[in-house]
């Protein structure tokens, strides 16, 4: 655990209030309800790995993993309409007559 989380987890041993940090669900809207997009992507970017509770980790790997899927399918998707286009689509390389 970084010194930011041990810190964090002994002021509030020391307040009597819980290990699990829940303010900043209350903040906004927690990583787990973040649609995946484009937000979803900025917000996992710009997260300080090292400051967050083991909860939290948990809670990043699942929103990392729910957003590479989601942009998985759009990539199989993207390619399906690509390998499947009409003869008339215009190709890559391929000089139209």
């Amino acid at each position: 655990m970084s010194p930011g989380v041990v810190d964090y987890l002994f002021r509030q041993l020391v307040s009597g209030r819980p290990a699990e940090d829940v303010a900043w669900e209350r903040e906004g809207i927690s990583l787990a309800a973040q649609p995946e997009g484009a937000e979803l992507a900025r917000r996992l970017a710009e997260t300080d790995l090292d400051a967050l509770t083991p909860t939290e980790l948990f809670h990043y790997v699942r929103a990392a993993q729910r957003l590479a899927s989601w942009a998985e399918g759009l990539r199989q998707s993207a390619l399906g309409r690509y390998c499947h286009a009409g003869v008339d689509a215009p190709r890559p390389g391929r000089r139209s007559i």
